[in-house]
């Protein structure tokens, strides 16, 4: 019963996290776009968390040091990349079809432990595997909606914030193990928000904010989609443990799939419905199967 607290608050950062593409992509219609979107977002996070970080009870002073505030400015790359290539795609392709595409950071993950660390997939694990992808091709209508389904670089787009994702979940659980979550969630925004600059500077900085409320719209998606999910996570992860969070995160699925049916009014289909079924038991199962592994 104690753990409750901290399973809802995992499960509510999963519920922000998936609301995220429908508010991006009704963003667009006021004239903005993915590189100022999700710098802002990023920027105004790190703002907000260094904040946190001073005013907490015990000073981040002494507690990172340059030799682990750098890998963390690279673990905060990856997340910056996805945050652009993922709201880059929902200009291609609707905002379900995106976090479908954006889910197989599940089975990226697997495969870049295998190649990176020589963790070979196990036999259960290749079957949940190929349940995901059956159930991504019911879930993104690819034999119906041909208008946008086969959109070639909204789908190359979210196919790579998928992979920069698994790259940021790996890099994430293996680096600052030590660090406090306030400072750690800091540098990692720092160097999404640098990341993001970096690639997108001519059109950061010649974006007219002035008008359309822009700035209201990068203060909501930046306390919503970034600084209040890290806390949710940093807080409600370390008590119930990687492995139970993994599969309570796959509410962000399901999630974002409701968020574009009632705010972009995007159609869902009996058949994407039960795509998204077998995917969401597929990657539960996935997970699971983790958990009981290390507990072994």
């Amino acid at each position: 019963m104690k753990n409750l607290k901290y399973i809802f608050m995992v499960l509510l950062g999963g519920t922000m996290y998936g609301t995220m593409s429908s508010f991006v992509k009704l963003s667009y219609s006021e004239g903005f776009n993915a590189a100022e979107i999700a710098f802002w977002q990023a920027f105004i996070a790190a703002f907000l968390l260094a904040v946190c970080a001073l005013f907490t009870r015990k000073s981040i002073s002494g507690k990172l040091t340059l030799k682990e505030f750098l890998p963390l400015l690279l673990t905060g790359c990856s997340i910056g990349l996805t945050n652009f290539l993922y709201y880059e795609s929902v200009s291609y392709i609707p905002a379900s079809l995106a976090i479908v595409i954006l889910m197989q950071f599940t089975w990226f993950s697997l495969f870049l432990e295998w190649f990176i660390f020589t963790r070979k997939p196990s036999k259960p694990e290749l079957v949940t595997v190929s349940f995901i992808l059956i159930g991504t091709i019911m879930a993104g209508n690819i034999f119906e909606e041909k208008e946008w389904s086969f959109n070639v670089k909204g789908v190359l787009l979210a196919l790579s914030a998928s992979l920069t994702y698994a790259i940021y979940i790996i890099a994430n659980g293996r680096i600052g193990k030590g660090i406090r979550w306030q400072a750690k969630s800091m540098a990692i925004m720092v160097g999404s928000s640098l990341c993001i600059f970096l690639i997108n500077n001519e059109t950061i900085l010649l974006g007219d904010y002035m008008g359309n409320h822009f700035f209201y719209w990068a203060i909501f998606l930046a306390v919503v989609g970034t600084t209040i999910p890290t806390a949710l996570f940093a807080a409600g992860i370390s008590k119930i443990g990687a492995g139970i969070s993994s599969i309570l995160m796959t509410i962000e699925l399901p999630v974002a799939i409701l968020c574009a049916r009632i705010v972009l009014k995007e159609q869902i289909t009996p058949i994407q419905i039960a795509g998204i079924m077998i995917m969401l038991v597929s990657i539960c199962a996935m997970n699971y199967y983790k958990v009981l592994k290390l507990k072994k």
